[in-house]
């Protein structure tokens, strides 16, 4: 029998349609945190608005002890695209009868909703429970990244707020809500690399020099390299180049550099040092004439078990029968930012079939579903 009457669990897709009521492309919040942060406050939280640079950013707590709990996600959400393109408007939530339609329906704020409903839940029934729970969301998921998440998890170090175990709300889900968690995250390396060469006619190679033809045979190197063979959790390192840049525009003109971006996502077996001293030895055999800018977009991580993972697994098998799949596929998420304090991390949301898609949608089903999973996982981890 669920804890949660209908109307409690109707809650949560009132408040996703308000949430997704709100043009909140990145790095807007469109008014989504304080409605939020009003919500939070009215059931017992300490809320803070936590703005760096143009990003707001929100924090929430209900205790003040120790383990510390926190939900981790995102008000913001990707541009629409063509809009006409949409079978309604993107920022008018359409519902019919099973789907919720606008953009950031899956990703995320339906997790949002979900989230918030299930922690008013848990801190009515359960006023005096151990420890303490939190939600930490930005505005700056979908963005660069640098005025988000990242700061907030700076701010709380310094001050001595130590994260035990944290879920982010992010769209792991494939076929039914709970079939997969995401226990990890491979790490991102990223570069710009530019090939110097010089200019000509291209009727006089000898007289130029082309950064392209320098380039290319080096390229097809690392595009076939093997960096590894993965492990248990995480597969083979891969290598994607995804722009390449050069010429002047005419088609008779060698041109005087050539500029490629790519990038590295990388398992537990590397470090973003021995990619690097790995790639510019590659280069060296070509003797090629360049300068590169790396970036590291965030490191690799694991929770293969331990409390959360078991609270995770236990409260899906509760409320869905289903055994879960833990997985370290897909892209990164602001996990990369929190794993490196040594909290737990994992990712738990809707299905992801629709993110970022023209007609986004989630199944209002789901949304009541993931807010019983998540309110098991708070019951795991901190009922008394």
């Amino acid at each position: 029998m669920s804890e949660f009457s209908p109307a409690e669990l109707n809650a949560v897709v009132v408040l996703a349609e308000d949430l997704l009521s709100r043009p909140s492309v990145t790095p807007e919040d469109a008014g989504c945190q304080q409605l939020i942060g009003d919500q939070l406050s009215a059931a017992g939280f300490t809320v803070e608005h936590m703005r760096f640079g143009k990003v707001d950013n929100i924090w929430a707590r209900h205790g003040d002890q120790s383990p510390l709990f926190v939900f981790l996600g995102h008000t913001d959400v990707v541009p629409v695209g063509d809009e006409a393109a949409w079978d309604s408007p993107p920022f008018t939530p359409t519902f019919d009868g099973t789907r919720l339609t606008a953009r950031g329906a899956a990703d995320m704020k339906g997790s949002v909703a979900a989230m918030i409903i299930a922690m008013e839940k848990f801190a009515q029934q359960y006023p005096g429970h151990i420890g303490s729970m939190a939600m930490l969301l930005t505005a700056d998921e979908e963005g660069p990244a640098v005025d988000g998440t990242i700061k907030v998890i700076e701010a709380l170090q310094q001050r001595g707020d130590k994260i035990d175990w944290c879920l982010v709300g992010e769209p792991s889900s494939t076929d039914k809500v709970g079939d997969v968690v995401k226990a990890g995250r491979r790490g991102s390396l990223g570069a710009t690399l530019t090939v110097k060469g010089i200019q000509g006619h291209v009727a006089y190679p000898h007289l130029a020099d082309n950064p392209i033809h320098a380039a290319a045979p080096m390229l097809a190197k690392l595009a076939t390299e093997r960096w590894d063979e993965g492990n248990e959790f995480f597969p083979a390192t891969s290598f994607q180049i995804s722009n390449i840049n050069s010429g002047t525009g005419a088609t008779n003109v060698i041109p005087n550099d050539a500029e490629v971006v790519f990038n590295f996502r990388f398992s537990t077996e590397q470090t973003p040092e021995l990619l690097i001293t790995r790639t510019e030895k590659i280069f060296a055999e070509f003797e090629l004439n360049y300068e590169i800018d790396w970036t590291v977009n965030g490191m690799p991580f694991l929770t293969s078990d331990g409390p959360l993972v078991d609270a995770v697994v236990s409260g899906i098998k509760k409320i869905t029968g289903l055994d879960t799949e833990l997985s370290t596929a897909g892209g990164t998420s602001d996990g990369r930012f929190v794993a490196p304090t040594g909290a737990s991390v994992v990712e738990l949301g809707p299905c992801n079939a629709t993110i970022h898609k023209v007609n986004e949608w989630v199944d209002t089903d789901d949304l009541k579903t993931l807010t019983e999973i998540y309110y098991e996982i708070l019951r795991n981890l901190l009922a008394k």
